[in-house]
């Protein structure tokens, strides 16, 4: 059977403040970088071995993906970086404290936002233009997502580059975000519209999934 982990990054800036992040950039607490260590120990002691490593062009992403590579041993595998593995985009709540727009927009309104998996945040005027995204077409860089949005974009880097390898009988390991990784575990699990609202995924807590022939879930562990 092939393994599929699935692993958030460790607690950023941005989560102990209780703000909206998205696409910008927040560096990870010394407890993000102690629970990046600790992920990539409990893969060791589970005696994991990966031949690729994929994750988002978010700085937290990517320095929990090698902190997790370092812990276990694999530091050398390649690292694939791909902005279809960001972070859902909040649009224009980015930056905003979560307490502070309940207040303004209402709990309820807030709720849709965060958790539902049509309901799409206030847009930005106009798209991120960094360096970082200069070789996509402005027209594939959002202003905004909802959770469904988020889970299209995602959809074509699970099917051309993670399921193929996994189809090999090829262990993968993705370090993402909290919203892409619910949106991805939505897919594999069949998990209603409805309910998604109620899945929450723990900063630096690896998703073990054992996968058959057909990369349906046999067993799942949460370490």
């Amino acid at each position: 059977m092939v393994k599929l982990v699935l692993i958030r990054h460790g607690q950023s800036i941005a989560n102990k403040e209780n703000v909206y992040t998205g696409w910008n950039d927040a560096p990870l607490t010394e407890l993000g970088v102690k629970q990046a260590i600790f992920a990539g120990q409990a893969l060791a002691q589970k005696e994991l071995e990966f031949t690729d490593i994929h994750t988002s062009v978010l700085g937290r992403a990517i320095k929990t993906a090698n902190l997790v590579a370092e812990a276990c041993h694999q530091l050398y595998l390649p690292l694939h970086k791909t902005w279809r593995l960001n972070e859902r985009h909040y649009g224009a709540l980015r930056g905003l404290n979560k307490d502070d727009t309940r207040k303004i927009y209402g709990k309820h309104q807030v709720a849709l936002w965060r958790r539902s998996f049509y309901a799409v945040p206030p847009a930005l005027t106009k798209p991120d233009l960094e360096r970082r995204y200069a070789n996509l077409d402005s027209r594939s860089i959002p202003t905004a997502e909802s959770l469904d949005q988020a889970l299209d974009r995602i959809m074509p880097y699970w099917q051309d580059e993670v399921a193929p390898k996994l189809l090999e009988g090829k262990n993968q390991l993705v370090v993402a975000h909290g919203s892409t990784l619910r949106a991805l575990i939505k897919y594999l699990e069949s998990i209603s519209d409805e309910g998604i609202d109620g899945l929450e995924v723990e900063n630096c807590q690896p998703i073990i999934y054992e996968l058959d022939g057909q990369l349906k879930i046999v067993k799942k562990e949460i370490i």
